[in-house]
């Protein structure tokens, strides 16, 4: 039997790949903030990422489990404006995004074990341009993506293999969070005139072709049995963002400003 632990495995993708490996016959451990994990058969230990003395005492819960792999779904989404956001709320998602996998990696690194594997979640967002608002969750997940870079330059050396999953939108909580993140933008800027019912609408545009938690659970099982597994795995991405992310920077800009001036407009 196979152990894995995964981050994040109380919601969402976590929860859905969770269950999907336990019926597989995998042992799943799982790492998360909530206090009680509903996700059935999972052995669970409480830890805030962002606490690298949390995560080791997690690895230290478990330090008699050898794991096969380990794979990161924990993550926070943020709408905001780069010059208005706080100081505390843009060194949060880093830390959530960011600096909750490398603590986990390097805390359970040495419960691995040979040729086991890591895999990280990425977003559609992170090879493509930062667009307006939604640009501190896309610099943190092409943070990511460099990070799982250089860890499999590393770890490729030692016989680890690292993938990253690269999903566009997927119907889990961060949805929700999206609009709830939204509404607090275009309640609080005070440097953009904001018509949120409007620009609720481009996200929305976005987010209706989302896909469910369970075909990433099946991505990740298929990352796992692979002999070889893929470096990237894309799910759901979105043509519009892409054909964007290819023209012009300056052409970028004028197409993002023609379309934000229709729902918002900057105050003077």
């Amino acid at each position: 039997m196979k152990n894995i632990l995964i981050t994040g495995v109380c919601g969402g993708m976590g929860a859905a790949t969770a269950e999907l490996l336990l019926k597989k016959g995998y042992a799943v451990y799982g790492v998360d903030r909530n206090d009680v994990c509903k996700t059935s058969g999972v052995n669970y230990q409480r830890a805030d990422l962002t606490s690298a003395e949390e995560v080791n005492k997690a690895a230290e819960r478990f330090k008699d489990v050898k794991f096969d792999a380990i794979v990161h779904f924990a993550g926070i989404y943020n709408m905001d404006s780069l010059i208005e956001i706080s100081e505390e709320n843009f060194e949060k998602i880093f830390r959530i995004n960011l600096f909750g996998a490398f603590y986990v990696n390097k805390a359970f690194f040495g419960q691995l074990n040979e040729r086991a594997r890591i895999i990280m979640t990425s977003s559609e967002l992170a090879p493509l341009d930062p667009l307006p608002f939604t640009g501190l969750y896309g610099i943190t997940k092409t943070a990511v993506e460099k990070y799982a870079d250089a860890l499999r330059m590393e770890l490729n050396l030692l016989g680890f293999s690292v993938s990253v999953i690269r999903p566009g939108a997927v119907k889990t909580g961060l949805l929700g969070d999206s609009t709830a993140a939204l509404d607090r933008l275009c309640a609080n800027t005070k440097l953009y005139g904001c018509n949120a019912e409007k620009f609720r609408n481009i996200v929305n545009s976005v987010e209706n072709k989302s896909v469910s938690p369970e075909k990433i659970a099946l991505t990740v099982e298929r990352a796992l049995r692979a002999k070889k597994p893929k470096y990237v795995y894309n799910l759901n991405r979105n043509f519009a963002l892409r054909l964007l992310s290819f023209l012009p920077k300056r052409f970028q800009v004028w197409i993002i400003k023609k379309i934000i001036s229709n729902t918002a407009s900057v105050r003077s």
